[in-house]
């Protein structure tokens, strides 16, 4: 590594929890993850960097702007763009089929992705296509509706060919989180703007956030097709064989058009009871159907088909005909796509696992909710204006529309028992090696502190963005708020109303998460720290001590009086 990269980690280590943003630098704003960056030292031209990850801090706007080295970043929960990966070897690039890009992007049309961005990603030649959205969306369900759609185009998503950032698989197979896939930020050494010829041109990157504005107007994604393709996935992952697909494809052409003369029941009815008998678990999930799920989706699939009312001459008997020819199909050759040898079930249940690891709605807030939290900290921190005070430090983010509810499960982020910041921060002059890999252990075991519970805020009101009533403890102005555990009498009686309700609401997530057990003494180095938090002065952390103590009754040292 040169000299002068190693400075520049080294300097962007000594702000571990934030980086200072250039707001005004529109090309850089276009790029707001900045956690789990890449970085390399610069190549020889056509030469691969050695890519390195670097998870202790986020990647700085002034690091980028200095060119010491190469960057790249990687997706949050949610993202405003997609990028297409084209190596200069691939089937389709330019070199060897010079209307392949011409077809990716008509395919993407049709989801409402009109414009995009071409750019060379560096000196190897390879293109990178951005796509940018009107608005923000799930990066993984886009990952899954781009790589759904091109998949269904005959496009091969596979390194080296063609690559879809961001990456369909952020989760692992045991469920914990694993990092979107990184792409290098365009217009580094070696990568230049490309016209409709696929030319490289003179490229700023004032004309790139340009001509980004103005794809990202003419882009927005058809919301009912996202769903329809979002369904889609679990049939993509299950990888039917050709024969059984193009057997499902013309199951679909027959039944899909409905009725539109009459004499036509008898046959529907077949090919419906065939494609849901054999493919139903396939195409929406659950169990094969058998009997009488059968025979109701047959009369649900058949009531919803066009021209069922005008031409169907037997609504009258629509669930007696459904039977006769649900009793037909399960008593001839056919079976449940999938059970022939036992293959099926093992294969089903790996695929249903791994569509339950994907992440929930509720998981994507909470990734949202700690993505705010990050960038207030960073902003804070920039404005050298973060209390040390955590009832302070409350109120201060809680003008970043962030809920109190929020606040209290995401506490790792910003409560100062578990980001200690000293003022030392603000004074990069008062900075050394030694106090960079200090925050940086701070920062590191904070994130990895496993909260204790999930429940609402502990304050008056619903976890929303609205201020919190002015009759919580935490919600005084900041100037009045001492650091000590001092308080008056109307304090003092918050102080009770905030610990009671702290105490009922997190004394049922305790009872809730050792039912099972029977009630082994806690460990030493629980009681340590719920003493501590019982002796810290702090509402939040005493509210946590007393909801303990209360299911582990007798074990902290509670002040006489």
């Amino acid at each position: 590594m040169s000299d002068r990269l190693q400075q520049s980690q080294r300097d962007a280590g000594k702000f571990s929890s934030s980086f200072v943003q250039e707001w005004s630098d529109e090309f850089l704003a276009l790029f707001p993850h900045r956690y789990d960056f890449i970085w390399a030292d610069h190549a020889q031209p056509k030469e691969k960097p050695s890519w390195k990850t670097e998870s202790r801090y986020p990647l700085s706007d002034r690091v980028i702007q200095q060119s010491t080295g190469l960057y790249g970043v990687r997706f949050g929960s949610q993202t405003q763009y997609c990028l297409l990966d084209i190596d200069i070897q691939s089937f389709y690039h330019p070199a060897h089929d010079p209307f392949a890009i011409s077809r990716i992007a008509a395919t993407l049309e049709v989801l409402g992705l009109v414009q995009y961005l071409a750019c060379t990603s560096s000196y190897s030649g390879g293109l990178h296509l951005y796509f940018p959205l009107s608005q923000a969306v799930s990066s993984w369900q886009l990952a899954i509706v781009i790589s759904t759609l091109l998949e269904n185009a005959g496009f091969k998503i596979r390194s080296g060919q063609l690559e879809v950032f961001p990456n369909p698989k952020p989760y692992s197979a045991d469920g914990t989180l694993s990092l979107f896939n990184a792409h290098r930020l365009p217009l580094q050494v070696g990568s230049y703007l490309l016209n409709r010829d696929l030319e490289p041109i003179w490229s700023t990157q004032q004309q790139f956030a340009e001509q980004w504005k103005f794809a990202q107007q003419q882009n927005e994604l058809d919301s009912q097709l996202f769903k329809r393709i979002l369904k889609q996935a679990k049939h993509r992952l299950l990888h039917i064989s050709g024969k059984a697909d193009k057997f499902i494809a013309d199951l679909n052409a027959e039944i899909e058009l409905g009725w539109t003369s009459s004499g036509q029941t008898n046959r529907l009815l077949g090919r419906i009871t065939m494609r849901e008998y054999i493919f139903h678990h396939v195409l929406a999930g659950g169990e094969p159907l058998i009997g009488t799920a059968l025979v109701n989706r047959i009369v649900e699939v058949a009531r919803s088909l066009p021209g069922y009312t005008e031409f169907c001459n037997h609504q009258h008997e629509i669930e007696h005909r459904a039977e006769e020819w649900a009793r037909c199909v399960e008593n001839s050759h056919y079976f449940h796509y999938g059970e022939q040898n036992g293959k099926f079930r093992q294969k089903s249940e790996l695929i249903d696992q791994a569509v339950e690891k994907a992440p929930t709605w509720n998981q994507q807030q909470s990734e949202n909710a700690r993505d705010r939290i990050r960038s207030a900290i960073a902003d804070l921190l920039e404005k050298e204006s973060l209390p040390t005070n955590a009832t302070a430090r409350f109120k201060v983010l809680l003008h970043y529309k962030i809920g109190g509810g929020s606040l209290y499960k995401h506490r790792d982020l910003w409560h100062p028992e578990y980001l200690s910041i000293s003022s030392e921060l603000t004074d990069p002059d008062s900075l050394d090696c030694e106090n960079s890999r200090n925050i940086s252990t701070q920062l590191e075991a904070g994130s990895a502190q496993e909260l204790l519970v999930d429940s609402t805020s502990l304050l008056p009101g619903h976890g929303g963005n609205s201020f919190l009533h002015p009759a919580s403890s935490d919600c005084v102005d900041v100037d009045s708020v001492s650091l000590g555990s001092n308080f008056t009498t109307e304090q003092q009686a918050e102080m009770d109303c905030v610990h009671l309700a702290a105490i009922e609401d997190l004394s049922k997530t305790f009872e809730l998460e050792n039912a099972t057990d029977s009630n082994p003494p806690p460990a030493p180095h629980q009681v340590m720290k719920m003493q501590r938090f019982l002796d810290s002065g702090d509402p939040i952390l005493q509210a946590e001590a007393y909801a303990w103590s209360h299911y582990y009754p007798g074990w902290l040292r509670f002040p006489s009086g």
